[in-house]
């Protein structure tokens, strides 16, 4: 249970709970709830209706109920790279999922996460955006689903990925992503009024002989949407073997999800999380100049 206290001021004396509520971000579902559980609600620790008046001076208090439960596994540890009462961001490393899959039960982030929470945390999984299996980087979980709503779709983030080629300075590729024939996992570029939208905007950092570093941030999150992206401007990722070929330097797709900027969704802070390049990366970026 997560426990949320307010200390209102002058410019919400007046108004009702259920808008005060609201605006900071409550969903209708989760309002409902809270007036149906004992204490979901209270104001200056007793009872108070959602359609209450709120005063200058008062302290609101709301208790979100945990829903949900996650398989914990206690053979992961978590590499956390930053957590408190709301949100968990962890270093994901390369090959291990995000959630279960039919191939993968057990192995995943979503149980190395439940081990974490320990089995008494009744909790849903609630990471707030995806990385691919073999993509290594921050993920975001949200302990909480006010967290969780007020975070979607408005996280930051910037991937760096090593690609075949010498890319000089920055651009934009602005290319309609779709997926390909029958194939549920790969995509390719489509024609203009098919696929979805997909801008993705890249800064080159380093190069080697054959390969730039590129900081990368995305306008939209497509399905695979950096590793069709480059690969179509002829630059494939480093060891992506759906879209490039393989490599001896190292066996996944170059990709890394180093820094993510946010607006804390209690607190309302504005945050920004980093976290080192996996060693494999590391192994080749060290000699880039």
């Amino acid at each position: 249970m997560r426990e949320i206290e307010f200390k209102i001021t002058d410019k919400d004396d007046g108004r009702q709970i259920k808008d005060f509520l609201r605006d900071f971000g409550v969903s209708a579902s989760l309002l409902t709830r809270l007036k149906q559980s004992e204490n979901g609600i209270t104001k200056n620790g007793g009872f108070a209706r959602a359609i209450d008046e709120i005063r200058t001076g008062d302290t609101l208090k709301i208790r979100i109920q945990s829903r949900g439960k996650m398989p914990a596994s206690s053979e992961d540890t978590l590499d956390i790279a930053f957590e408190d009462e709301d949100i968990l961001i962890v270093n994901k490393p390369p090959f291990m999922p995000v959630h279960e899959s039919r191939n993968h039960i057990g192995d995943a982030l979503s149980n190395a996460v439940a081990a974490h929470l320990s089995s008494d945390e009744n909790t849903a999984f609630r990471a707030v955006y995806r990385l691919d299996r073999d993509t290594s980087g921050l993920v975001l979980i949200a302990k909480n689903e006010l967290a969780a709503a007020k975070l979607a779709g408005k996280i930051e983030k910037d991937y760096y990925a090593i690609v075949c080629g010498d890319i000089q300075g920055g651009g934009i590729i602005n290319a309609p992503i779709k997926r390909l024939g029958d194939s549920i996992i790969k995509r390719g570029i489509s024609a203009e009024g098919e696929g979805e939208n997909a801008v993705t905007r890249y800064e080159a950092i380093k190069h080697s002989e054959g390969l730039t570093l590129l900081k990368i941030r995305l306008e939209t999150g497509r399905t695979h949407q950096i590793r069709v992206h480059f690969a179509s401007a002829g630059a494939s990722l480093l060891g992506d073997t759906l879209y490039g070929v393989s490599s001896d330097l190292l066996y996944r797709q170059a990709l890394h999800c180093k820094d993510v900027y946010f607006t804390h969704p209690i607190t309302e802070k504005e945050m920004k999380i980093s976290c080192d390049f996996p060693q494999d990366m590391e192994n080749i970026i060290k000699d880039m100049i």
